[in-house]
């Protein structure tokens, strides 16, 4: 057996979650571009793209007939519904990439973590915070894609989320995004060197044979 396939490992499970509008997408989109190994998985969604949303990169957009057909078939490893409109993790993608060793990132809401949490699958996870409620308020009213009545629904949700912040291992504030960016990717680099169950017998036996 190659050197290779010895250290082969099972790949880790990173989730984020943030309130909307702080910056989670984007991070999760640039941290995987960044760093070896690490694949961002891209969530099923019924919502309507925003300008310049490309399917099958920032989102796979799809109808709700078959969005709950997918929930019927178990097919997704989390989904919950926010905003009005119903986001989910492919069970399958998710498990095809970590059983070949690939990290996975997912950007996901507090309600999605906490399936993942019951569902016993293991994660670090990672909150995403703005500065203030008022940071965050103008950066989704920059975005111009939302109505007034939709802005103030996030804002509402968002306080809900935030008191969820104490089941999460890991907090970035996003002041400004390069420094958020080098917060991500230090929690990444710093969990692949953490010692998982059986690492230690078994890099110990490679190394003794």
């Amino acid at each position: 057996m190659s050197e290779v396939s010895q250290e082969r490992r099972r790949g880790r499970l990173f989730v984020v979650s943030a309130p909307s509008g702080a910056g989670k997408t984007s991070l999760c989109q640039a941290v995987s571009g960044g760093l070896a190994g690490l694949k961002h998985s891209v969530s099923y969604t019924t919502r309507r793209p925003r300008p310049g949303e490309t399917d099958g990169r920032d989102y796979r957009f799809i109808g709700r007939d078959e969005f709950d057909a997918r929930v019927r078939r178990e097919a997704f490893l989390e989904w919950a519904e926010v905003h009005g409109n119903l986001y989910g993790t492919s069970r399958e993608d998710v498990e095809s990439d970590l059983s070949a060793g690939t990290d996975v990132i997912l950007d996901i809401d507090t309600q999605g973590a906490s399936q993942v949490r019951k569902a016993g699958v293991p994660a670090v996870h990672i909150f995403v915070l703005a500065p203030s409620l008022a940071v965050l308020e103008a950066r989704l009213r920059k975005r111009n894609s939302e109505p007034e009545e939709e802005i103030e629904r996030r804002l509402a949700r968002a306080i809900d989320e935030i008191r969820d912040l104490p089941n999460y291992e890991y907090v970035i504030i996003n002041t400004e995004f390069d420094g958020a960016l080098d917060a991500l990717k230090s929690i990444i680099r710093a969990e692949r060197c953490r010692l998982l169950p059986g690492d230690a017998e078994r890099r110990i036996k490679n190394l003794l044979k």
